[in-house]
């Protein structure tokens, strides 16, 4: 039985992350999806998708078992296998639309890494996110520091990572690395109706935000505002443009569609 599948959803893809037994811990079926995921989202009907899952934990990162068999291995052969992951890493954060992560339990290790590589986060109030690579004798992969740096507190992600502490949703949403909060079991109708926002805009000018975005933490301010001038020439002059203006002047809601 697949650990993984992928729900068509009209305008939306929703990844299921099915390895329930193992607490949604990787798995080939899930890298699998994503990547097909990824790759029909370049459709122009697509305008999200959410990642989710089945069993009430999101992701509990690497199966140790698998890790344990690793250890058999030359340093290469490890490398290419964690080069499978941050290829998935990778693939999300060059999705053509925005991903959503609608958490559930928790977020783990390499799970954390599959939640903060998404463009928002949903997370029921009783989630927990865990970098307990340490505690392991293993140090984080998946982008996972990149991704702390970002959005926590140098002393927090510190924290995570060295003594491998969880961290409540409610902290993380005060902090910013969470998006919204919901009740237990709720998280994936938030995603939805999130994916419902998106669904309504412009699915052009969401795309060159998020590549914007993305580029900020990286580039200078001067070769930022170089794209940004770019991004908003181009913008300008599209038909995105010509609607959204053209709404906002005549005090109507855009047809994006």
């Amino acid at each position: 039985m697949p650990s993984a599948r992928i729900e068509d959803q009209g305008d939306r893809l929703v990844v299921v992350n099915m390895n329930a037994k193992r607490r949604g811990a990787l798995s080939p079926d899930l890298y699998k999806a994503i990547t097909e995921a990824v790759e029909q989202a370049a459709q122009p009907r697509i305008r999200a998708v959410i990642l989710t899952s089945e069993g009430g934990f999101f992701c509990a990162g690497g199966d140790l078992n698998v890790l344990i068999n690793r250890q058999g291995m030359g340093e290469d052969e490890r490398r290419a296998q964690i080069d499978k992951l941050h290829d998935r890493i990778r693939a999300i954060r060059a999705c053509p639309v925005p991903v959503i992560a609608a958490v559930e339990g928790g977020a783990a290790g390499a799970g954390l890494s599959l939640a903060l590589a998404c463009d928002l986060i949903v997370a029921a109030r009783d989630a927990q996110f865990t970098a307990a690579y340490v505690k392991a004798g293993l140090v984080p992969d998946g982008g996972l520091t990149a991704s702390l740096a970002r959005v926590l507190p140098r002393p927090l992600a510190m924290e995570m990572c060295l003594l491998g502490r969880p961290v409540g949703a409610d902290r993380m949403a005060a902090l910013g690395a969470v998006n919204l909060l919901t009740e237990p079991g709720g998280a994936e109708a938030a995603a939805q109706e999130l994916a419902d926002t998106l669904a309504r805009g412009p699915r052009d000018t969401q795309g060159a935000i998020r590549r914007m975005v993305a580029s900020a933490y990286d580039l200078s301010e001067a070769e930022q505002l170089s794209r940004e001038r770019d991004a908003m020439a181009r913008a300008t002059g599209s038909p995105e443009a010509a609607e959204g203006i053209a709404a906002f002047l005549e005090k109507r809601k855009p047809d994006w569609s």
